[in-house]
Order: C-alpha cells, then sequence, then structure tokens
C-alpha cells in the first residue's frame, strides 16, 4: 500500500528532521530525524514495518521496536489527515 501527502500538505526538510505543513488549516507538525526517514521511506511505498527496519539500520534500537513506531507514526499522521492511502 502506497501513501501520499495528503492534497495541500507540504513537506519541507530541516537540519534535525522535517517538517509538514497543511495549508489548508495552517497547522504544522515537526518530525524529528527518524521520523522524517520513515516517512521518507513510506511516501517510497515501504510498509511501515519496512520504513521502521530502515530506520532502525545502524540505530540501537530492535526492529520490531522500530516498526510499531513507524506504524503508530503512520496512523498519527492519517488520523491528522496528512496522508491518504
Amino acid at each position: 500500500m502506497s501513501i501520499t501527502l495528503a492534497d495541500g500538505v507540504s513537506l519541507a526538510e530541516t537540519d534535525g528532521g522535517a517538517v509538514l505543513l497543511d495549508e489548508r488549516s495552517g497547522r504544522y507538525w515537526q518530525l524529528n530525524a527518524s521520523g522524517a526517514r520513515v516517512l521518507h521511506r513510506l511516501l517510497a511505498g515501504d510498509t511501515a514495518a519496512e520504513a521502521g527496519a530502515a530506520a532502525a539500520n545502524g540505530a540501537s534500537v530492535a526492529a520490531e521496536r522500530a516498526a510499531g513506531d513507524a506504524h503508530t507514526l503512520l496512523e498519527k499522521l492519517r488520523h491528522a489527515g496528512l496522508v491518504s492511502s
């Protein structure tokens, strides 16, 4: 399943990660570097498990934990209306 940014949502890279701006409401969400890596992988077509595993590669976090965190991030992005499937 592939996701895309919702209409009216833009993504900007920052020194510490990324920022999502919902131009419809003027609200923005800041992602740390790990969250930005996960989002980029999700937008490239990875599943949450794949995106989490990629983000965990070289980090001191278990792949299972990273996959769970990636799934949680995806659900929060969906709930906020920032991404669509």
